[in-house]
């Protein structure tokens, strides 16, 4: 009896994770599949390419285009009655049956200094009256014209300013949300092999319970324990079978969890290589902040988010006054035939000045522009706490590093202590030399040391992965995560 015994309480020993399993994992083989097949990595995919299309967008609008506009005079057909005044002033209901197409040809050049419009125009309208049939073109063979609005708002100007370092801001985002990926990762990661060590833990605590009850009412049956504590340990045999039937379902719950974020879908078994290999390097706070600042798109954002409330001044100052020229020189003809527009056409010039002041508004203007600069002091405020905020967060994820790594070797060590010590307490067991209950004890205090080591590796790889996101550097391979292109 003491040989099976023995047998049993030291199959923990042998307890491993994962190398007879159909498919072992290791953390990198999580992060790898995460950062590659899973739902949030395409979703994140999906937002790169479409901040890459919006860049590209923005990109043509300081591009020449060349539009084709329809220049209907009225209806491009008519067959109808319409009132006529004629020359004594009366009105006549004539039927009239036109066509009436026309188009405009026009190559057109915003100006990205001054918020005007450059362009090249030709126009083409051809009238035919189906009634009496005579028909007549008319057109503009060439126009030179310049809109330019006067103290407006020049929305080239300032996305000019803002948009590439919108588009940086979304590349180096990326970056950082892979490095959330990972760290999504590794939560699930342990959170399935925490699960899968408490099943084993179980598990090896059932086999002992039942054969400590039956060891326990052996004892009994020859009078050597008491009926107390034969309970006490039929007790404790039913709790682990309770306990193996829920760490069963913890462990089929954590399963199914990283399987959806990682993206598998064929239902494969699969087990964790526990990853007790720790890296070594030395994070400093200087170098932590100085790469952070070199690489994460918050910082850059401080930029962007200063330079948008600027913007907002700068359109509210615009606003209060709506004032444009518009200037045209060109060669315009009719004919009866198109060819002949271009038989000794006229110069055609063309000015306009159009303007909108509000002479008393009731201090409408200076309330707005007070707005603005109120708006543009108060995001000044937001962005200097910020900026605060973001070194601080660095500075404790690198002075907390350290602590995790400490732990690690202190929940290893009390894990190896505490394994040994339920050994010498389960051999005084045998012998007698103590009871029941101190044996639970010692039980008790080798599986929390085992959990508390696996807790702390997960602390520590979930902070290194943040770390990684939070400064978009390596410090285990001394390598940028990001590279601006």
């Amino acid at each position: 009896m003491n040989k099976k015994i023995v047998a049993v309480l030291f199959c923990w020993s042998g307890i491993t994770f994962g190398l007879h399993a159909q498919n072992v994992f290791s953390m990198a083989d999580v992060i790898y599949r995460a950062q590659s097949q899973s739902p949030i990595f395409k979703q994140t995919e999906t937002r790169r390419e479409n901040r890459y299309w919006q860049y590209q967008y923005y990109r043509t609008n300081y591009n020449p285009q060349i539009r084709l506009i329809s220049n209907n005079a009225g209806s491009l057909y008519n067959n109808s009655f319409t009132p006529v005044r004629q020359p004594d002033g009366s009105i006549q209901y004539l039927q009239l049956n036109q066509f009436n197409p026309g188009v405009n040809i026009a190559l057109q050049q915003p100006i990205s200094l001054t918020g005007g419009t450059l362009s090249v125009n030709s126009t083409y309208n051809y009238f035919n009256n189906i009634t009496d049939k005579t028909t007549q073109w008319n057109g503009t063979v060439m126009n030179v014209q310049l809109y330019q609005p006067i103290f407006s708002f020049n929305q080239l100007k300032w996305d000019r300013k803002i948009e590439p370092i919108r588009y940086e801001e979304s590349k180096r985002d990326y970056a950082e949300s892979m490095e959330q990926i990972a760290n999504s990762s590794v939560d699930a990661f342990f959170s399935v092999l925490q699960a899968q060590v408490n099943s084993q833990i179980a598990k090896f605590n059932l086999a002992n319970n039942d054969t400590i009850y039956k060891i326990e009412k052996g004892r009994y049956n020859i009078g050597t324990t008491s009926e107390d504590k034969l309970l006490q340990v039929e007790l404790q045999l039913l709790r682990s079978r309770k306990d193996v039937a829920q760490a069963n379902l913890d462990l089929q719950t954590a399963s199914l969890q990283m399987r959806t974020f990682i993206g598998l879908r064929n239902g494969e078994r699969f087990e964790l290589l526990l990853p007790d290999t720790i890296p070594q390097f030395e994070v400093t706070e200087e170098e932590a902040i100085m790469y952070a600042r070199q690489t994460r798109s918050a910082f850059i954002a401080f930029e962007r988010r200063k330079i948008e409330a600027e913007q907002a001044v700068a359109q509210a100052r615009g606003q209060r006054y709506d004032v444009g020229i518009t200037a045209a020189y060109g060669l315009n003809n009719v004919g009866n035939a198109l060819g002949d527009l271009y038989s000794n056409p006229s110069r055609q010039q063309v000015a306009n000045i159009t303007f909108n002041v509000p002479l008393v508004d009731w201090g409408r203007r200076k309330a707005m522009m007070r707005t603005a600069y109120a708006n543009k002091t108060l995001n000044d405020y937001v962005i200097a706490q910020d900026e605060v905020n973001f070194e601080q967060e660095i500075l404790t994820q690198v002075r907390q590093f350290e602590m995790l790594r400490l732990q690690i070797e202190i929940t290893r060590k009390s894990d190896e202590v505490a394994m040994e010590r339920y050994r010498v307490a389960q051999n005084r067991y045998l012998i007698g030399k103590i009871d029941i209950t101190n044996l639970n004890i010692a039980l008790t205090e080798k599986d929390d040391a085992k959990r508390s080591y696996i807790q702390a590796l997960k602390s520590f790889w979930m902070a290194y992965y943040d770390l990684r996101r939070l400064t978009l550097y390596d410090f285990s391979a001394k390598k940028l995560l990001y590279h601006s292109e």
